[in-house]
């Protein structure tokens, strides 16, 4: 797959996600398999640049080309700006976010609310696109209510904005992340436009990843949730894309050295007091049903040191080895549906 001059290593994309997307995690990611890994929003008003939260987001030291940043607000020149910035920054690519349903993104008109606004979406994507001498991608809804599926006419103005390549959440706004994404709309707009589609919502496993792009014929799927304590998702479906087969799970050790790497490289990246916080859900991630895992998770949320967090992962590990090489799940349910998606 191809974003402008940009030629991805295969069609698999994590998705933008708040809180989770940050240079670790897509590093982790691209490191898995990701062709491609989108940050986490970055605001639009220029007040907020000088924040510790948004220096980190712009932070791309060591990341795997392509950087791909994106950014949300409602006003055409703040975004422009907003995407001068982080091209500024070492950005390769901006994507715009007009697919969060988050009551605070939306209530100030920013995220899947802009749906309802097909004049003003133009003149965002106009300007942002006349702003940077990079590409810039669009992620959407499919409308803002299942009356008012309007995709199909947002992704003829993405296209004719210069818009070079265009993610589609199987959700409207008003669904949020409730029910089942639907891929219909998404295989009408891929028939009507000739820019990249990325297909997202729902996707997974890499037979649901198959089935998508089979059914859509989109260019490329967006995994969200699915990748949070799986990065090897990736690995595991770019393979079965390319053979039909699935690879082995992943061993006891590999899992432990995932986990410990991240952590590490989270402690690194946000100081070891944030950096601490930050960690508890990636490792409850990580290990969730997994063997004893709910008490190990709630006794990790009672830590507040970094040497004693590492100890209990390697402890944990280390006890989890002894009955099994392999991951072994418990009875415990794991539906990662995908919430929290930008």
């Amino acid at each position: 797959m191809k974003v402008s001059t940009y030629i991805l290593k295969n069609n698999l994309v994590l998705a933008p996600m708040a809180g989770v997307t940050d240079r670790p995690f897509r590093m982790l990611c691209k490191s898995f398999g990701a062709g491609m890994a989108i940050s986490e929003m970055v605001t639009s008003n220029s007040l907020l640049y000088g924040s510790e939260k948004t220096l980190r987001r712009a932070n791309h030291v060591g990341e795997v080309d392509p950087i791909s940043v994106q950014i949300a607000g409602a006003d055409p020149i703040m975004m422009a700006e907003a995407a001068k910035y982080n091209m500024d920054k070492g950005a390769q690519i901006i994507d715009i976010n007009m697919g969060c349903p988050a009551k605070k993104i939306c209530n100030v008109m920013a995220g899947s609310a802009l749906l309802k606004h097909e004049k003003l979406v133009e003149k965002i994507l106009s300007a942002v696109v006349n702003s940077v001498n990079i590409p810039v991608t669009l992620k959407i809804r499919t409308g803002w209510d299942k009356e008012n599926r309007n995709a199909l006419t947002i992704s003829k103005i993405a296209e004719d904005s210069g818009i070079q390549a265009l993610a589609i959440h199987g959700r409207t706004r008003a669904c949020l992340y409730m029910g089942d994404a639907e891929y219909n709309t998404i295989a009408s707009v891929k028939q009507h436009i000739k820019i990249p589609v990325i297909a997202n919502g729902d996707i997974t496993t890499p037979e649901k990843a198959k089935f998508v792009l089979d059914f859509t014929k989109a260019d490329a799927v967006m995994i969200g949730r699915a990748a949070q304590g799986r990065p090897w998702i990736f690995r595991e479906t770019e393979h079965f894309l390319r053979t039909g087969e699935h690879l082995l799970p992943p061993t006891i050790d590999e899992i432990q050295n995932t986990t410990i790497s991240h952590v590490n490289e989270l402690y690194n990246f946000y100081g070891e007091q944030t950096g601490l916080r930050v960690a508890r859900k990636h490792i409850s991630w990580y290990t969730k049903g997994l063997r004893g895992s709910a008490q190990f998770r709630f006794n990790m949320n009672q830590i507040e040191n970094c040497d004693n967090q590492l100890h209990a992962i390697n402890n944990y590990f280390n006890e989890l080895r002894e009955v099994n090489h392999f991951i072994s799940y418990d009875d415990e349910v794991i539906n990662k549906k995908e919430t929290m998606v930008a």
